[in-house]
């Protein structure tokens, strides 16, 4: 092959590799994943990360300051799949913040200056989604495609649906029975893309959407993070936390789990820039489950299910989703955005947890909420399937694995914004999807919540609320 990149087959036993022309999400051969490789000698590699910080200088409106306006393009030279800068599409995604969260790091007993939050709900459909759409979108427009779909707990939909809106696209998303929340659905309808509802959850939407895309005939071309192109903007999220430390790694990053994307683009992320001497360190990976939704932690974990080299055990995989079939199990938790049983990223993730020296655990949905008003207190309100990592945080400190003097980043994958609910729900214990006011129908149980206080009509009343007096 004569690019400078190319699509090659995970599976070390096989290594196919195909064109960057091609539109696949598997091997032909063998139907392992596939990974996008570069051929780093024939490409103008930096000498070091402190390169990319002249392009804060340069953002503007065209050419390639359009491309530096992104945080994700920024780092073009680290994911150099395309043939022509024109065929980028961007509209400013990854421009997020590394928040030094100290004051939370006081909650969680650690010391000031080494609890950091990298808050990915500031992308433009309010979540880390945007970082792989960039890049799904360029290959896309590379291989001239016109209608997208995707299977979607929420946010990937959105995302979907506002890149397709903004380049003349069709979206089609497939979204679960009552598996997604009012803040994300509305987007997705907003957008203009087509929303089919499946009676089923978000396995059985992506298998479907997955037969659709592989035949030629319908002429879709899949956005789920199955997409390898996917996966390489989403590795822009850690340049940006290196960015933001002066390049230097933390001790560790923290990442919610669903379908494994992150933490496999993570894991490819420092695979590459050890590859190319960029960086010394490499950071541990913590992957966090919710208990409802765990399938990485009970094969990980309980299983010991390990990368092997690429000889991934498949009979433990298979054992596991039959004995699912057999119970009926379906996925259940309040993190709607990882509520993924069977991840289509799960050989990629044991890929990374192997290079990154990681661990996986699982967190209840209490953690879970009890940790988003935490970091919402303290910090910035994120939605549930966030506020897993720092729940991870709390539960590997307990184990004695991370001590309170390293240096932690945990990631904050959506706006609060994308489930209210949840959020009025804790604070109130009011279903907002049943009433339309503020009117307590339960007593909240949340440790931190904040109810509101109902106060008659007159001064003194209000005053008096307010800790004072007339």
């Amino acid at each position: 092959m004569t690019d400078r990149a190319h699509q090659r087959c995970t599976n070390p036993a096989c290594k196919a590799s195909y064109s960057i022309d091609e539109v696949r999400t598997s091997c032909a051969k063998c139907h392992a994943l596939l990974d996008i490789i570069y051929d780093w000698d024939r490409l103008p590699v930096p000498k070091s990360m402190e390169f990319f910080e002249h392009r804060w200088s340069t953002k503007g409106a065209g050419g390639s300051g359009r491309l530096d306006f992104s945080g994700v393009w920024r780092f073009r030279e680290l994911m150099p799949f395309y043939r022509h800068e024109d065929q980028i599409v961007t509209i400013g995604e990854g421009r997020t913040v590394l928040q030094q969260a100290d004051l939370l790091a006081r909650q969680m007993n650690m010391n000031p200056g080494r609890l950091f939050l990298q808050y990915e709900g500031l992308n433009p459909s309010g979540s880390f989604k945007d970082n792989g759409m960039t890049a799904a979108f360029t290959h896309a427009r590379i291989v001239g495609a016109h209608r997208v779909a995707c299977a979607s707990t929420g946010n990937t939909s959105a995302s979907l649906a506002m890149y397709a809106g903004l380049n003349e696209m069709t979206g089609v998303v497939f979204i679960g029975t009552g598996k997604i929340s009012f803040g994300k659905l509305s987007q997705a309808l907003d957008y203009g893309a087509l929303t089919l509802q499946i009676s089923g959850d978000f396995d059985a939407c992506l298998r479907r959407v997955k037969e659709i895309a592989d035949d030629p005939k319908m002429g879709i071309y899949l956005m789920n993070s199955v997409n390898p192109f996917r996966l390489e903007g989403q590795k822009s999220i850690m340049f940006r936390i290196l960015e933001a430390r002066d390049w230097n790694p933390p001790d560790w990053v923290i990442v919610p789990g669903g379908n494994l994307g992150n933490c496999s683009a993570f894991g490819k992320a420092f695979m590459e820039l050890k590859e190319l001497g960029l960086i010394e360190k490499v950071p541990r990976l913590a992957v966090i489950n919710a208990s409802g939704a765990n399938t990485l932690n009970e094969l990980f974990t309980r299983q010991n299910l390990r990368w092997n080299g690429g000889e991934v055990d498949c009979t433990k995989i298979g054992g596991l989703y039959a004995a699912m079939d057999e119970s009926n199990y379906y996925p259940h938790t309040v993190a709607s955005a990882i509520e993924i049983s069977r991840p289509v990223n799960l050989p990629k993730a044991l890929r990374a947890l192997d290079y990154m020296n990681g661990v996986v655990r699982e967190v209840t949905d209490d953690e879970i909420l009890e940790h988003r008003a935490l970091v919402a207190r303290y910090g910035f309100g994120c939605e549930p399937a966030s506020a897993a990592s720092v729940a991870g945080l709390r539960k590997l400190q307990e184990e004695g694995i991370i001590d309170r003097d390293e240096e932690v980043v945990c990631i904050l994958t959506g706006h609060e914004l994308k489930d209210p609910n949840a959020t009025v729900m804790y604070h109130t214990g009011v279903d907002m999807k049943s009433v339309q006011d503020m009117a307590p129908r339960s007593t909240p149980t949340g440790k931190i919540a904040n109810r509101p206080i109902q106060v008659d009509d007159d001064l003194a009343s209000i005053v008096k609320a307010m800790g004072g007096s007339v």
